[in-house]
Formats: C-alpha cells, sequence, structure tokens
C-alpha cells in the first residue's frame, strides 16, 4: 500500500460508472470512518448547479455530522431544473444507503457537460460498487475519476505537527478550463485527521482559498459547479482548535500549502497550456487594487496570446494595468520579466520599463524570457505596499479546440 496519501480515518475510491461516453473512470467516493466537520465555499455564478444547492442546504443543517463525498465527471447536473436537484439528492441517498451512513451526511459534486440530467441508473449501480472498493490509499483512482479534460489526476498532501500530534492533509482536485477566480473556481475535496471546530475550519479554508484558488485564472470562465470542501474527522488526537494561537497558525499554513499546491497544478494542466505565468503587482494603493490589476493582466486575451507567441509585447502588460480600474501614476510605473525552464531555474529578471519610460534593452533577450515555460512579470507601481500574485497561463490555439470539440 501506497502510504503517501493516507489520512486516518479516510477512505477513498474511483470507478467507472459508465457516465462518459468514453467508459473512463468518472465516479469517485471518500468518506470517513467517523463523523467529519465540514466547510466549504462554492461559485458565486448565478446559475449555481444541482449539487450547490443540496451541500449549501446540507451544511446549514449539519456541518458536523459529514461522512463523505461523491463526485461524478463527465455530466455537470447544471440548469437541470427540479429533476436536477432530485437527482443530487438521490446520489446521496444512494451512497449513504451503500456505506450505511445516517441521513444527510453524503455531500455531492458533479462537473461535466452543462444541461444534462445524470443517468441516475449508473449513479445507482456505482454506489455499492465505489462502497466496495474504498481503500486509505484510494487516492490516485479518486482523483482519475473526477477529471474532465484535465490530463492528469491532481493530489497534494501534506503533515505537521500540531500540540505533539502529527497532523495530515490530503486533497484532489481536478480543473483545466472554465477557471477563473471566483471563491473556489473548480472542484477540489481535501481531508484531514485535525481537530478543529467548525467555524474554525470554515475560517481557515476561506483564508486558505483566498491565497490559493482565487488566485488563479486560465480562460476568465467561473463555473456553475465550483466547489472547494475540506472534512476534518478529529483522529489525529490534538486538542480541538477552536482559536487564534500556533496550533491555528500550523493547521493554516499546511491547509495554505496544500491548496495552493492544487491550484497550481490546475493552471499547469489548463486546457492547451504551454507557459505557467505569475504575474505579480507590487507597490499598489491596497492589496486590493493590487489583486484587481493582477487579475485584470492574468485574464488580457492580448497578454495571454503574447505569452503563446513568445512576443515581448509589454505594452499589452501595462495597457492592462491601465484599465483595471486602480490608482496608476505612469511615471512611478516599472516593469520586469524573468523566466526559465522551472520554478528553481531561472534567467535573471529584465527590466524594461522604469518609471514610466522604456529602457534600452536587447529584443532577444526580452523574446528569450517570454519563450519560457515558466514566465514571471512583475509589475511595481510605486504608490503604496499593497501586493498581490496570481498564477496564469498562455493563451493556445489548442485551447479553442479542446473547447470547440468539447462535446463531440
Amino acid at each position: 500500500m501506497d502510504a503517501s496519501y493516507v489520512v486516518p480515518g479516510f477512505d477513498a475510491a474511483g470507478i467507472a460508472a459508465g457516465i462518459k461516453k468514453s467508459g473512463a473512470p468518472d465516479f469517485a467516493l471518500i468518506a470517513s470512518r467517523v463523523p467529519c466537520r465540514a466547510a466549504a465555499t462554492f461559485t458565486q455564478n448565478a446559475f449555481p448547479a444541482a449539487p450547490v444547492v443540496y451541500d449549501k442546504r446540507l451544511l446549514a443543517l449539519n456541518p458536523n455530522g459529514i461522512h463523505g463525498v461523491v463526485i461524478n465527471s463527465g455530466c455537470a447536473n447544471a440548469c437541470t431544473g427540479v429533476e436536477g436537484d432530485a437527482n443530487a439528492r438521490r446520489m446521496a441517498e444512494a451512497v449513504e444507503m451503500a456505506l450505511g451512513a445516517h441521513d444527510h451526511s453524503i455531500l455531492v459534486m458533479s462537473t461535466g457537460v452543462i444541461g444534462v440530467q445524470l443517468p441516475m441508473d449508473k449513479v445507482a449501480a456505482a454506489a455499492p460498487q465505489a462502497a466496495d472498493q474504498l481503500r486509505p490509499d484510494g487516492w490516485p483512482a479518486a482523483a482519475q475519476a473526477i477529471m474532465t479534460t484535465d490530463t492528469r489526476p491532481k493530489l497534494a498532501t501534506r503533515r505537521t505537527t500540531i500540540d505533539g500530534h502529527e497532523v495530515r492533509l490530503t486533497g484532489i482536485a481536478k480543473g483545466a478550463g472554465m477557471i477563473h477566480p471566483d471563491m473556489a473556481t473548480m472542484l477540489s475535496a481535501i481531508v484531514t485527521d485535525a481537530a478543529v471546530a467548525q467555524p474554525i475550519l470554515q475560517q481557515a479554508l476561506t483564508a486558505a482559498i483566498a491565497r490559493s484558488f482565487n488566485r488563479i485564472s486560465i480562460d476568465g470562465d467561473t463555473s456553475t459547479n465550483d466547489t472547494v470542501l475540506l472534512l476534518a474527522n478529529g483522529l489525529a488526537g490534538n486538542a480541538e482548535i477552536s482559536g487564534p494561537g500556533p496550533a491555528l497558525d500550523a493547521f493554516q499554513a499546511a491547509l495554505t500549502g496544500i491548496c495552493a499546491e492544487l491550484a497550481q497544478a490546475i493552471v499547469r494542466d489548463g486546457e492547451g497550456v504551454t507557459k505557467f505565468v505569475t504575474i505579480r503587482i507590487h507597490g499598489a494603493a491596497s492589496d486590493e487594487e493590487a489583486h484587481r490589476a493582477a487579475n485584470t493582466v492574468a485574464t488580457s486575451p492580448l497578454v495571454k496570446t503574447a505569452f503563446f507567441g513568445s512576443d515581448a509585447n509589454w505594452g499589452r502588460i501595462l495597457a492592462a494595468v491601465g484599465r483595471a480600474g486602480i490608482q496608476v501614476d505612469p511615471a512611478r510605473c516599472s516593469l520586469y520579466v524573468a523566466g526559465g525552464p522551472s520554478a528553481r531555474e531561472r534567467m535573471s529578471e529584465l527590466q524594461l520599463v522604469s518609471k514610466g519610460m522604456p529602457l534600452a534593452y536587447a529584443e532577444a533577450d526580452a523574446a528569450a524570457r517570454f519563450a519560457q515555460p515558466e514566465i514571471d512579470v512583475r509589475v511595481d507601481l510605486g504608490l503604496g505596499t499593497g501586493e498581490a500574485t496570481v498564477w496564469t497561463c498562455d493563451l493556445s490555439h489548442e485551447y479553442v479546440s479542446i473547447n470547440g470539440d468539447y462535446r463531440s
């Protein structure tokens, strides 16, 4: 057994239920042997999918007695009306029955094509099959089963020490397109054996997401199904974390770290992505304004296509900052770019603009940095102490091909 992702008290599984036409794995189950405290964040899209509506209601009713989550891929169960709402509930009930869990203890996630009803006969048959496949080391199978246009499964794990007890966290995520920060931005399920009071668990997740999943963008689209779920079963044996202090600090650092790793994995596996880009804004009037500027750069099609073409057209970057609706003094603005084959191997930072004035530089030096698979762009606005970082990617011909053929 590969113990890399094992978290005491949790089991996972992934199987092929026949929801996808391809026959690929499409039904994942994560279950705890004891009730969990749960925290979650959801899409802000005005067309929330049926599982989002169901989970919100369930967590309002029972945030301290959750036994797990079932996730299907291949069908989003979004824009499916009252039948879709009923199917989300029936999906949860099928798993509750298969596990012998009490009512209202299983959450639901779905991802895939919008506007199509779930094949409930296949869901009903898959629930007991997945329950039979649950294993402590079943995380890779579960991560594979939630993929849609992803090219590889996304898993991460962390360990920390709280009150002398080892605490473990493991998470899976999916997402390659329709990714843009607006609460959760994709699907992710994270589990931990830490003992954490439910309000503190929610607080910690919200803080972690603000510095991870809400800092990524692939195509500027926010899904109908975005959900990040955190389950804590308390089996680590630490004293329950109920407020600020070293215990919460240690847990927060581990949680933010695992969220950031999963978020970056989503960008690196984005549809048609050839380059991973970090946008850093410094010297803004506030962190909020810095974040707004970084997001505007990260979602600009002109900027993203310049990255794809290895075109050092830095004017597009400053133009994006200028339309972000924030305080800008062009005479104080400076721009830098770096790049390399990986995060650890970087070419030196090259300054392109100093206090609003373009600098003399060799075009080949700038183009060489834009041609790297890892690119760093830094803009210093020279106004204050606000700063933000957003992770994004280039926009390629392949992205158009993937999404033009998505339903075929």
